[in-house]
């Protein structure tokens, strides 16, 4: 995907400049055309020399150097991608908010390429809230985030914050030059748990923070699907998402009749609750009268319905939250309810599911099973896909031989 393409490679003054040697090596072996650009800080830590000698074009440091006059407006007009490795908390905020205060922020701000952005920084820096409400921003602009790995720090520390690796950077690259697999497709993400109302106050709920959703909501994106989200959390979604949101599992059923007929692919990663109480009290339940009787009924079985109604051509994909027998129950909800694929994991370990940032699953289909270790949630989502894309094209595969079986 790499091979001839212009990639703007920006480097930021943070001690991690020294990997972008490395990234800027594996584009240029993929056959990319590197320009690289480095701020006055990225200068203290790495010679401009150093890229000028990787890259294909002298390295660049400012506005006012060279016979162009914008050089600026000239690399990110034919720029195929930027990429920003690493990407400090300046950096990040001056993008975020339209500062073209060096070279590097006036070409983000100038292209309308892709922009992928790789976070490197102290963990008390990453984990600041402005720096959260940039990237956030950031990513609601459609800015695709490669973030930062959990180790060693400068000085020692250990924590969120590290450069992630110059093999994962490039092939998140890829992945966005490349991107197009789900082009035109249809895709329904739902993400989060319901809350089933017992009264004005109080809801029977689940630990579902909703990050996996929105991060295959994201990927999906990513690929050109056209992609519509039933949530019920508030994590942002990018703005060519449909949003729907919900909080009930009767909402979420109403929102999916609503979406999953046109639906090429139906991604159901909501935490759905199995029971709700059969009557609600409209004002709040009083300690004072004793413990109240809650009598519970089950909801519908929303992803059993839509696996039984299916159209030809569907691709449908369920969760399984488990805490033993892994995939043995996920192989069993895989059959029961007419799946495509069941993406299982098991709660219970160490990182993986609810509320973390970082997950591990197990995909199970019709052919057999394949582990994704733990990594991040956005590094899940492209795991989930790439098997999604790969289901489809066995599907179209099997269907093509049955139009023109061969001897």
């Amino acid at each position: 995907m790499l091979a001839g393409k212009r990639i703007v490679l920006g480097v930021s003054g943070g001690i991690a400049a020294y990997k972008s040697v490395e990234v800027c090596r594996r584009l240029v072996d993929a056959g990319a055309h590197v320009s690289p650009v480095m701020t006055a800080g990225a200068q203290h830590f790495l010679g401009a020399t150093t890229l000028s000698a990787l890259g294909s074009e002298p390295v660049r440091t400012s506005l006012w150097e060279g016979a162009d006059p914008i050089p600026h407006t000239t690399l990110g007009q034919r720029a195929d991608l930027v990429l920003v490795a690493p990407a400090t908390a300046r950096v990040l905020a001056a993008y975020a908010h339209g500062l073209s205060t060096d070279l590097l922020t006036n070409i983000l701000i100038a292209t309308r390429a892709p922009v992928i952005v790789c976070p490197a920084m102290h963990t008390e820096m990453w984990e600041h809230p402005a720096v959260e409400t940039n990237i956030a921003l950031l990513k609601s602009r459609g800015v695709h985030v490669v973030e930062p790995e959990a180790g060693r720090l400068a000085g020692g520390d250990i924590g969120k914050g590290r450069l992630a690796d110059p093999v994962d950077i490039v092939a998140s690259v890829d992945r966005v030059l490349g991107k197009g697999d789900l082009e035109g497709l249809r895709v329904v993400v739902t993400a989060g748990g319901t809350r089933e109302p017992i009264d004005a106050v109080r809801v029977i709920a689940n630990r579902s923070s909703g990050k996996q959703g929105h991060a295959i909501t994201d990927e999906c994106v990513r690929r050109g699907a056209h992609v519509t989200t039933i949530t019920t959390t508030e994590l942002p979604t990018p703005t060519a998402v449909e949003r729907v949101q919900v909080e009930t599992a009767a909402q979420m059923q109403n929102a999916l009749d609503a979406a999953v007929s046109n639906a090429d692919i139906v991604i159901m990663a909501a935490a759905v609750a199995d029971f709700r109480p059969t009557r609600v009290v409209t004002e709040k339940i009083k300690k004072a009268g004793g413990v109240p009787e809650i009598v519970l009924e089950p909801t519908p079985d929303l992803l059993e319905a839509i696996g039984r109604s299916r159209r030809i051509g569907q691709t449908i994909v369920g969760f399984a939250a488990e805490t033993c027998d892994l995939v043995a129950n996920a192989r069993s909800k895989l059959e029961r309810k007419s799946l495509d694929l069941v993406v299982a994991n098991d709660v219970s370990a160490e990182g993986v599911g609810f509320s973390h940032g970082t997950n591990a699953v197990t995909l199970v289909t019709a052919v057999g099973e394949r582990e994704l270790a733990l990594r991040s949630k956005a590094e899940i989502a492209v795991g989930i896909v790439d098997e999604i894309v790969r289901i489809r094209g066995a599907m179209r595969s099997v269907d093509a031989g049955r139009v023109n079986p061969t001897n």
